[in-house]
This record gives structure tokens, sequence and C-alpha cells, in this order.
């Protein structure tokens, strides 16, 4: 019997796996009486209590039995043979809608700095102060933050971000109508879980976002797309037989990822809609805070007070995504549900960081973060125009970037769009194609484009690379 090399674990684990290898690949075979642990030991040069801690483990598994005056057996416990051989994975079928839900998935994990849509600029994040707050916070935790809270989110960081949304974002809101979540996406699971059955109607700006389509799907949900224009959602080109929607699910301020805003006589007439239909509209405010041309545009939750809006923001935009931090602004009817359903699916926590983020907010440091991003975003993004300048002037078409983290290029066809892709993943650069975020095919050729977490420096070589790409695969260079 040989060990493996060196390693951090002490030798009777060592020796554990090495017995229990040798019993499920059937070399030691069922009925196989062991040598003594004296024996054992003198021949592996090991103490005896180390062979008997392994032994006594081994017997506490089932792989070996002790018999009283007899001596340690193999047990018979159907060895390898009839199972497939160790180095074939097992099959993993997945449902169909497991299936679909890897299909809304499909570009995460291939990030590249320079086009990653959704991405902040991490390397701008105050680190040091907010490794104060948070010690400040680790050192200080009540015993009350380790147990299982079911308040909806510290009451602190609800005080401030009420503040916030009302002076920043004209959100009728008061801290006890902020629910605190671990990001947007778990706030989209509830909102399904508690207002939808399977087979509710959603309504889906088309084209949308994935990460709000998988969801609904993973819910049962059946999507109805609604078609984007330059006004945004357009809820009047939809055919008379359409579905009445439980949820109507819209980025107004930013539409993602056309950049266009949901204009003001859209806005009033979706919220008649929603209370026509007895719905409830999702307004997803993921990144407001960044717009250049203008300042932030009013919520649209804020237009009525029966507003029949469920407000969803997240700090993974304006802070970083491993915070892990959203929330949603109810009605005053759903706050009480939501908070209990909310602690007994997916629990609370973070209290830690929620009250490290309270002060960072009530302290201003958010604001002046928020400020000095929104002019980084700006310069990046006319560095990527300047960039891509030789394209634009053979007819590139750019999106007008008022706002957000990404510029929406048009390319010509599907077939492009693929080429590009392809041509870029072969160069190590992500382009997300706009055709991926249709629920319905074929969707509209393009290429989503993010330059919020990229240098200047990678902006330009990205930025170059992808006009010469173009250039040359349209036969305009």
């Amino acid at each position: 019997m040989r060990f493996a090399e060196p390693s951090h674990e002490t030798l009777s684990q060592r020796l554990y796996v090495a017995l229990r290898e040798l019993i499920q690949q059937g070399r030691l075979a069922p009925g196989c009486a062991l040598p003594s642990s004296r024996r054992l030991a003198a021949a592996l040069g090991l103490g005896r209590n180390t062979v008997l801690t392994a032994i006594d483990r081994l017997i506490a598994e089932g792989f070996l039995l002790a018999r009283s005056g007899a001596g340690v057996f193999v047990a018979d416990w159907q060895p390898t043979r009839d199972v497939p051989d160790s180095s074939e994975t097992p099959s993993a079928r997945l449902s169909q809608r497991g299936a679909r839900i890897l299909d809304f998935s499909a570009t995460l994990g291939e990030r590249h700095a320079a086009f990653a849509p959704g991405v902040p600029a991490l390397d701008c994040l105050p680190r040091e102060r907010w490794q104060r707050l948070l010690r400040r916070h680790q050192q200080r935790a009540p015993a009350a933050w380790f147990d299982y809270p079911t308040e909806g989110g510290l009451p602190a960081l609800r005080e401030a971000l009420c503040d916030y949304l009302r002076l920043s974002r004209s959100v009728r809101c008061e801290a006890g109508r902020i629910l605190i979540t671990q990001g947007a996406q778990q706030g989209f699971e509830l909102i399904a879980r508690l207002l939808a059955d399977p087979g509710d109607s959603v309504w889906m700006e088309e084209p949308g976002y994935g990460g709000a389509q998988a969801c609904f799907h993973s819910a049962g949900l059946a999507m109805t797309p609604v078609p984007v224009d330059e006004a945004g959602m357009n809820v009047a080109s939809l055919p008379a037989n359409a579905p009445e929607p439980r949820l109507i699910y819209v980025t107004p301020s930013h539409q993602y990822p056309s950049g266009v805003t949901l204009s003001l006589p859209r806005r009033a007439a979706l919220l008649e809609r929603a209370k026509r239909h007895d719905a409830w509209i999702i307004e997803d405010d993921y990144d407001s805070e960044f717009r250049y041309a203008s300042a932030p545009i009013a919520a649209m939750q804020g237009l009525r007070e029966d507003a029949r809006v469920i407000y969803v923001g997240t700090f993974s935009k304006v802070l970083y995504p491993g915070m892990r931090l959203g929330y949603l602004v109810l009605p005053p009817a759903l706050v009480e549900p939501f908070r209990r359903a909310n602690a007994r699916l997916h629990r609370e926590g973070q209290y830690v960081i929620q009250a490290a983020l309270a002060d960072f907010m009530a302290e201003g440091h958010f604001g002046r973060h928020v400020a000095r991003m929104r002019e980084r975003y700006r310069g990046r993004q006319a560095r990527l125009r300047a960039a891509l300048a030789p394209a634009v002037e053979k007819g590139l078409s750019l999106s007008d970037g008022q706002a957000g983290m990404h510029l929406v290029a048009g390319v010509d066809s599907l077939e492009l769009e693929e080429a590009l892709v392809a041509r870029g993943r072969k160069a190590g650069i992500q382009l997300s194609p706009l055709s991926r975020f249709y629920l319905e095919t074929p969707g509209r050729p393009g290429l989503v484009l993010g330059y919020a977490a990229a240098s200047e420096e990678a902006i330009d070589t990205a930025g170059a690379w992808l006009a010469t790409a173009w250039l040359e695969l349209t036969g305009r260079g």
C-alpha cells in the first residue's frame, strides 16, 4: 500500500482514504480479513493508534465489520464492480425548465472587462473606507445579528435608503415599506412566488433582461413579450387576444438592453393597464444613478399614490455585485407577507454589511461615490465612442448612451452578429449578442457593449479591435 505525496492530511486520514479506495475498487473483496492492527502498523511503519483510528472510522461508515474474537473483515457493501467506471461521470438530465434557464444564462462567466455589460468599475470602489466600516461593525455586532432575524432588514439601512430614494428618485416610501433582499434576483423570485401562480402571464420587455426572464420562467410563468421601441415598452402593440397579465416587468428609466426611456404617456398608460387587470408592475431601476444628459428620471412608482408598482433596486451596479444586497419598496398591503416569506424562504442576514452600508450612506460617502462614478463612466463611454469612430464613420450605429453602463451597436444581420461574436471569442474578447435578449426568435441583431468595468487602455484596445473586425467583415475597410 502506497500513500499519496505528502499533504496537510494526518497519517490516519491518509490511511483511511487508501483503505477505502481499495475497498471501493474491489481490490479488497467482501469477506476479506484485514491484518491485525499491530501487524498493519508494523508493515506500514505507523503507530498502532493511527491504524486503529482509520479502521474505527471505516467500521463506523460500514466499509469494515469487526467480529469479536475473529478480527476485522471487509463488509459486503456492493463494491464498484456493479457500478460504472469511476472515470465516467453520471448523466445529468435536466428538466425542460432547467435547460431553458441555462439558455438565459449563456454568457455568465464569459467576462472580459472591456465589454462585459452590467459590471461596475470595481477598481474605483473606496475599499479602505469600506473596510473600515465593515471592521467597525464586525467588532460591535450584537448577538442578535448572528441569529435568524425577521425584521426585513436592518432598520438603519432602511432609513438611509428611504431618505436616498425620496430625494434622488422621487419614490413614495417609508422605511417600513422597504424589504432588504440578497440582490434583485431574490426580489424577482419573491414577487413571482407570492403574486403569481404557474401558468399566469407576465408581460416582459422585448428585448429584455435575461436574469428576470430566467427567474419568471423558473417560477412557471408564461412570458408575453411586449415590443420596445424608441419610447419604451409599447403595450398598445399587443394583439387584442394577448393574455391578461398578472405581472408586468419594465425597466422604465433606462431600458435594458436598448437604453431607451419609457415616455411619460406610456408610463401613465401602463399604470392604468395594471389597475384594469389587477396586475402588479415590477419597476426594475437597476442603474438609474448613471444618467449623463440630465438629472436622473423620477421613478414610475412615485407618479401616483395608488400605483400598483413594486420598486426593485440593487447595490450591485452602484457599488459591487459581491455585496449581494438589493431591496424592494412595497405597497403597504404587501409588506408583512413579503417580510414573512423572505424570512422563511431565504432567511435574512449580512447585517454587518447592512450596518456598514447604512453608515456609508448616512455619512455621505455613497452620494459622493455615485457622483464620481457618473463622471468616470461618462469618460469611459466617450473613450469607447472614439475607439469605434472608424467603424461609425462607415455606418456602424451606436445607441445614444444618455445613461447607463453600456452601448448597443446595431449590425446588419444575425450572420454578421454571429461572425463578430465568434471572432471575438478567438481573440479573448466577450461580445454579448443583442439577439439573445429576445424571447421570440429571431431577435434584432446587434452587440451589447459594456464599458464601465474596463480601464481606458482596455477600452482603446478592444474598441479598436472591434472597429477593425466590423470593417473587415462588412467589407467597408
